[in-house]
């Protein structure tokens, strides 16, 4: 009997492994029955292969049947269904299992081990596995890469550590799969060095190992290292290659990227996958290579890829930032759009925003079904940066009603909007939402609210957060601040906060320049400006660009020194733009120097030949020379070439309504009032000592009808509408487009003495605080 029983007990075992081969779980019911019928449904041996078959073929519950009916079962029995659960993610039942087990092996702890890292529970995989050797049950090479596996996931470098040691000791660290989970885990955890060890001392290498090397090296920002592994390589598969290319392009190394690509084509017969397609046209989209990736489109169109997921995402995403937004919709509009990701609409947005198509981005941002935070802000921002202030402030708020939680980013964004509208109550509005959210220590944030406080008047506002990021300030911050402490006025302490970032080993850009030499400018430190200018040069090696050519200009030309700055000028190795003759024009005018005037005003006019300021500038200095015939010889060839002088205008913002004024304007509703409160105040001021300066008006008038004119310039207006319809002792401030007269800056030292209240004003070039009958410019401007 017994001959006989064991070679049908293999026959039957035999045809349950076909089926599992073949994939015909049916047929291993119909072996099941003839089992039952030739008698051997006790056959511990069949039972298990049968419980295998059911498990494997995802007839779980008949499995655990013929479990259940087993009269003896053994570790094996045991094992097969608990891995059966554990593999289908039943981790609860297959813990249940175990824990009925008379007596688990490594092979048991291990499954459940397997089967908690399978379910993204790698903690309990860990105390799985400390478990197992408190219970003195010896791991195989498999427990080891499964533990290894859970330390790497969550970076748990010390449990890792203490999990080699065992290696060493049971001799497992010469098993290959096992030297992998080891280089794998130090290279996640942080620890190269060790990672590197482990590589060096493994006597057999497979390619696993090199490809492990070479994603450390590229996470350990070392690309020129993994290049080296990668060349060493006697054998490589397409995961070498495709962890260069990827390495490279998440390294903004997009160049060497496509070169490695290129190498592949050309070195092996390998067919680029999913990962080698959207890395490639990734590196296209960054480097803006339409053509090649077009080429690359063509490939898959040709071997008829799969573009849904990541590839058509990658196709969308090249396109859009490459000027083919037009393509990217199509293959948007032919895609399955749940197969595309909220990054392919944010870079076909980005597309049309780079393009100023702000309806078109806007009707891809309509159709998304979801916005998450990162479209949300895409759209905001496309918004600021083509100056649609009022649709950026909307979309925000409908992005707040949504729920949605901005980010920096999108608070960024939007405190750029209220620096661009100097609103201080809108600003502090979304400085209290990013307190709320927990981002106003982020960088981008604190310095959009140091522009905003700064461009809105409140620099000592501006000064606390520029404290409060004290541990973690970058360029940015500096300069912002830099700068702003140069708008208002605060030379001397921007020079010294520029002086505190070069000793903290700050390193400043052009633009810090710009705004340190503003500083000199703004008090008349014409040396140190000249050392700042060279030391841009020779320590830094930033190339002067118009801006601190312009700056230079400014800085001799408002100290008087004309002839320096048109020196200065001829020794320019580019092309004086409009920005250095308008610079040297305006200190000529000031200070009375009508032929240099002449020459500025030429060479600005023959770049720009409608440009109102040249005309208006000169005009003035021949008038503040006396000159009024001359004057208005250029006055009458601008209207006869129809060239407009721009308008001065002044405005203020009270309850969130901007009041704008002009000179002698007579439209305000409360029109009457402001004029009988400039009259009152005239005389006020007349009596504390105030004479007008009627040189400002550059027309050859009557004293008395100077006099008017001087009254009602627009900054006044403003001023007296702020007096009637703010509290006192309260802050007034007030927006200039033009530069404050002479006789306005005069009048408002004394306003702020008489009304006892500080009076900003913000003019085209800088701030003016007036306190008590003096101006933080110190009179020089």
């Amino acid at each position: 009997m017994e001959s006989y029983t064991q070679p049908l007990s293999n026959i039957y075992a035999s045809l349950l492994q076909t089926s599992l081969r073949t994939k015909n779980p049916f047929a291993g019911k119909l072996v099941h029955a003839q089992i039952i019928k030739s008698g051997l449904h006790l056959s511990l041996f069949l039972m298990n292969n049968l419980i295998n078959c059911y498990a494997k073929s995802g007839f779980l519950s008949d499995a655990h049947h013929v479990f259940d009916e087993m009269p003896i079962r053994n570790t094996t029995s045991w094992n097969t269904i608990l891995s059966a659960y554990a593999k289908q993610g039943r981790i609860d039942d297959a813990y249940r299992v175990f824990k009925e087990m008379p007596e688990p092996d490594s092979v048991s702890w291990t499954s459940m081990i397997a089967g908690y890292n399978r379910m993204g529970c790698v903690e309990n995989a860990i105390k799985m596995f400390l478990e197992m050797i408190s219970c003195h049950v010896f791991p195989t090479q498999f427990t080891i890469t499964s533990v290894l596996a859970s330390c790497a996931a969550i970076e748990s470098l010390g449990i890792g550590r203490k999990v080699h040691t065992l290696v060493v000791k049971l001799g497992l660290n010469s098993y290959v799969s096992v030297a992998n989970s080891l280089l794998n885990m130090y290279a996640k955890s942080g620890d190269p060095v060790t990672a590197k060890v482990v590589f060096d001392r493994m006597k057999l290498k497979s390619i696993t190992s090199w490809n492990a090397m070479i994603s450390l090296h590229m996470q350990s920002g070392r690309p020129d290292l993994a290049l080296a592994q990668f060349d060493q390589m006697s054998e490589r598969d397409l995961v070498s290659w495709n962890s260069m290319i990827t390495g490279y392009n998440q390294r903004g190394l997009d160049r060497e990227a496509l070169d490695i690509l290129s190498r592949m084509s050309k070195e092996t017969s390998l067919k680029p996958d999913n990962f080698t397609l959207a890395s490639v046209l990734s590196a296209c989209a960054n480097l803006e290579e339409l053509s090649l990736g077009k080429q690359i489109h063509a490939h898959v169109v040709r071997t008829e890829f799969n573009t849904f997921g990541p590839v058509g995402n990658a196709l969308i995403s090249m396109y859009s930032k490459s000027g083919g937004v037009g393509t990217a919709r199509k293959i948007l509009e032919h895609s399955v759009t749940s197969d595309l990701n909220v990054i392919a609409f944010t870079s076909l947005l980005d597309g049309y925003i780079k393009l100023g198509d702000m309806n078109s981005a806007r009707q891809i941002f309509d159709t998304l079904r979801t916005h998450d935070v990162v479209s949300w802000t895409a759209m905001i921002v496309g918004y600021v940066q083509n100056g649609f202030n009022d649709e950026a402030i909307n979309l925000f708020r409908s992005m707040i009603r949504e729920g949605t939680k901005p980010n920096s980013y999108t608070l960024a964004a939007i405190l750029s909007v209220s620096s661009s509208l100097a609103s201080l109550n809108h600003g502090e509005q979304i400085h209290a939402k990013s307190i709320r959210l927990g981002e106003v220590l982020s960088v981008s944030v604190s310095n959009g609210l140091i522009s905003m406080y700064a461009k809105s008047g409140s620099i000592d506002c501006a000064k606390r957060i520029f404290n409060l990021i004290h541990w973690k300030k970058d360029t940015v911050s500096w300069t912002s601040m830099v700068i702003a402490l140069a708008q208002h006025g605060l030379g001397e302490e921007a020079i010294e906060l520029f002086e505190k970032m070069l000793e903290f080993g700050i390193k400043p850009d052009h633009i810090t320049y710009v705004g340190v030499l503003s500083a000199c400018i703004h008090v008349g430190y014409v040396d140190q400006g000249q050392n700042y200018y060279k030391l841009m040069k020779d320590a830094h090696g930033i190339e002067p660009t118009p801006s601190h050519y312009a700056c230079m200009i400014d800085l001799f030309g408002r100290a008087g020194l004309l002839q320096e700055a048109q020196g200065f000028i001829e020794k320019m190795p580019i092309e004086p733009d409009v920005f250095v003759w308008g610079s040297l024009l305006a200190s000529c005018r000031v200070h009375k120097n009508v032929e240099l005037a002449k020459v500025a005003a030429e060479r600005l006019l023959l770049i720009d030949p409608d440009n109102s300021g040249a005309y208006s500038a000169l005009a003035n200095a021949y008038s503040a020379c006396g000159k009024w015939e001359d004057a208005a010889k250029i006055r009458k060839s601008m209207k006869d070439k129809q060239v407009k002088k721009e308008q001065g205008f002044s405005w203020v913002q009270i309850k969130g309504e901007v009041h704008v004024f002009g000179v002698e304007d007579a439209l305000h509703l409360q029109r009457d009032a402001i004029y009988r409160l400039i009259a009152k105040i005239w005389k006020e001021i007349k009596k504390m000592g105030f004479v007008p300066n009627t040189e400002a008006v550059l027309h050859d008038l009557d004293e008395e009808v100077k006099e008017q004119i001087l009254r009602h310039h627009s900054e006044k207006l403003a001023i007296a509408f702020g007096l009637l319809n703010t509290p006192e002792n309260t802050t007034l401030r007030v927006m200039k487009n033009l530069r404050v007269c002479d006789d306005c800056h005069s009048a408002i030292k004394f306003i702020s003495k008489l009304v006892g209240r500080e009076i900003i004003v913000r003019d085209a070039t800088r701030f003016h605080h007036f306190r008590s009958g003096l101006c933080s410019c110190h009179d020089y401007w």
